[in-house]
C-alpha cells in the first residue's frame, strides 16, 4: 500500500521522501522518482504532511511517540496521515497523548486494495480536527480523489473495521460459492460469468474472482493482515458485547491459510483452504 500511495503522490507531482525497514522498498521508491530518506527524524524534519503505512497499532505508536514527534520541529506542526487500520481506542488514546502541539494527527486508513489505490479507486475514511483536514485536502485528494470525514479520531479505524467484516465475509461466501460450484461439476468460468450478473453480484467478484479461479495470489491484501483486522473487529465486539459469528468462522478460515505458510499470499487464498477441507473429508 505504500508503495500505491507514493506513486499516487508522484503522480500528482508532489516530491516524496520516504523509508522502509525493507531496502528493497527504499530502491523501489527512488526507482520511481522519489527519495529515500536516511531515517524517520529526516521525514520528521523535512515534511508538512507525513502518510504513515505500516502494519499494526503497535507500530503507528513506536513511530509517532518515538521517530517523529521528537524530531519535529517547534512551530512546524506536520500533519500526520495514518492510513493503517488499528485498534480505534488505542488510536485516541495516543492522539490524546500526543495533542497538537508539535504534530497534528489525522486518521485516514482507506477502503479498497492496493491495486484500487492505485487507480483512484480507493475510499478515504478520514477522521480528526477538520481543520488539518482542511489543509491537507490536497495531498488527501492525490491520494484518494474520493475521501469522507467520518468523525473523531478513532471512528475512521472503527468505520474501516465494519466495512471490512462485510467485506470479509463476501469474499469467503465468493470463495465458498466457487468451491461449491467446482466440486458438484460446474464449468468455474461459466458458473462465474452468470454469477457477476446475478442478484449475488458484489464487487468482490471483480476483485477478488478472477484471482480465486486462477489462483493468482500475489498479494493485493494479505491473509495475514486480514486476519489481523478481523482480529481487532473481534476485540471491539466483545468490548461492545456484540457476537459475531459468521466473522468467527471467516479469522478460523484465515488462521488456517496463515498456519499453512499462506499468510503473505493475497486474501484471496482462503479458497484454497476450502478446498483443503473438502480433501481432508473425503480422504
Amino acid at each position: 500500500m505504500g508503495q500505491a500511495f507514493a506513486e499516487r503522490l508522484l503522480a500528482a507531482g508532489y516530491s516524496v521522501l520516504g523509508t522502509d525497514i525493507d531496502d528493497a522498498k527504499r530502491e523501489q521508491l527512488t526507482a520511481l522518482g522519489g527519495r529515500a530518506a536516511v531515517n524517520l527524524r529526516e521525514i520528521a524534519e523535512t515534511c508538512s504532511v507525513i502518510v504513515l503505512a505500516v502494519f499494526n497499532t503497535e507500530q503507528v505508536e513506536a513511530v509517532t511517540e518515538i521517530d517523529l514527534l521528537p524530531a519535529s520541529p517547534a512551530g512546524m506542526r506536520p500533519i500526520v496521515l495514518c492510513t493503517s487500520t488499528c485498534d480505534p481506542d488505542r488510536i485516541a488514546a495516543l492522539v490524546a497523548r500526543v495533542g497538537d502541539d508539535r504534530l497534528r494527527f489525522l486518521e485516514t486508513p482507506v477502503s479498497g486494495t492496493s491495486a484500487q489505490v492505485r487507480s483512484g479507486a480507493g475510499v478515504g475514511l478520514i477522521a480528526g480536527d477538520p481543520s488539518a483536514m482542511h489543509e491537507a485536502q490536497p495531498v488527501l485528494d492525490a491520494l484518494f480523489p474520493k475521501n469522507l470525514h467520518v468523525g473523531r479520531v478513532g471512528d475512521a479505524g472503527r468505520t474501516k473495521l465494519a466495512i471490512n467484516l462485510v467485506l470479509g465475509l463476501n469474499r469467503l461466501a465468493l470463495a465458498e460459492g466457487l468451491a461449491f460450484a467446482e466440486r458438484v461439476g460446474l464449468d468455474l468460468e461459466s458458473f462465474f460469468l452468470i454469477l457477476r450478473e446475478s442478484a449475488a453480484y458484489s464487487q468482490v467478484m471483480d476483485t477478488k474472482g478472477p484471482k480465486m479461479m486462477r489462483s493468482d495470489f500475489l498479494p493485493e491484501g494479505r491473509a495475514r493482515q486480514t486476519l489481523k483486522d478481523a482480529r481487532l473487529m473481534i476485540e471491539q465486539a466483545d468490548k461492545a458485547g456484540q457476537p459475531l459469528p459468521a466473522l468467527a468462522v471467516h479469522a478460523d478460515v484465515l488462521e488456517a491459510c496463515v498456519r499453512y505458510g499462506q499468510g503473505d499470499l493475497d486474501n484471496s487464498v482462503i479458497i484454497e483452504e476450502l478446498r483443503r477441507r473438502r480433501r481432508t473429508q473425503n480422504g
